[in-house]
């Protein structure tokens, strides 16, 4: 990996904490992270994520995640319920908040935006206020549904993309048999868990010609679990991001 689980842990260790001028920042005291490593992942309920996590996956995508579930022993599936409407969700919120952040600039010096970006973000500062609340208030109910799946298990793998990492410059991918562009949809797999605050791990699984990023989802404040199965993970070679072949 580009930065080993023990590399995370430290950085982890180092940055955690509450901070009293962060309004969002969780009061509690932060649990170091290093200590725990070396606990292993015996006994950890490890999970499959299925259903949207396996629609329009490509082979590479299929494999890689079958290898990492192979290595952890993961035999337990599980369907994350509304995950694509969890998508639509995360996409209405980030996209609104972030043209609400850039409008001044948007009006006084849209030229300096790259014009995907600027656009994008010209289209999420028109979303009306109703699809926003609605989209929060979905978020809350949303959020409830997947901790209730944490009873069961301790930690869920997924794609972090249908297909391999996307080349520089790419500008298209295929989903679902639909020629789409790349940027707004890379997320595709990782929206519905970002927006709702799970911690999560990725790891790079080698394939040809680039690797594919296999997500470890766990509970809130259990970034040691993710981390444990970073390392398991690497112990066993699993993982690795090696350097790409020079065309």
């Amino acid at each position: 990996m580009a930065r080993s689980a023990r590399d995370l842990a430290l950085a982890y260790d180092a940055l955690a904490g509450h901070d009293p001028d962060d309004p969002v920042c969780a009061d509690r005291v932060a649990d170091k992270l290093m200590p725990l490593l070396d606990r292993g992942i015996e006994g950890l309920r490890i999970a499959v994520a299925g259903g949207y996590f396996r629609a329009g996956n490509f082979p590479e995508a299929q494999s890689a995640l079958a290898r990492v579930a192979a290595a952890l022993d993961a035999k337990i599936e599980i369907e994350i319920p509304e995950a694509a409407r969890a998508r639509a969700a995360a996409y209405v919120i980030t996209a609104s908040e972030g043209g609400a952040l850039h409008l001044d600039r948007l009006r006084k010096r849209a030229s300096d935006f790259d014009p995907a970006v600027r656009d994008r973000l010209i289209a999420g500062a028109m979303i009306p206020a109703a699809m926003v609340v609605k989209a929060h208030k979905f978020r809350r109910w949303y959020r409830g549904q997947v901790l209730e799946l944490f009873a069961r298990v301790d930690a869920v793998l997924a794609p972090v993309t249908p297909c391999a990492a996307p080349r520089i410059g790419q500008k298209t991918l295929v989903l679902d048999g639909i020629e789409m562009p790349l940027r707004p949809n890379l997320g595709v797999y990782t929206q519905p868990i970002s927006f709702i605050g799970l911690p999560v791990v990725t790891v790079p699984v080698p394939t040809e010609p680039l690797p594919v990023g296999i997500q470890i989802i766990a509970p809130p404040w259990r970034e040691d679990v993710a981390l444990r199965i970073a390392q398991a993970l690497e112990s066993k070679a699993v993982v690795r991001a090696p350097r790409p072949a020079l065309e």
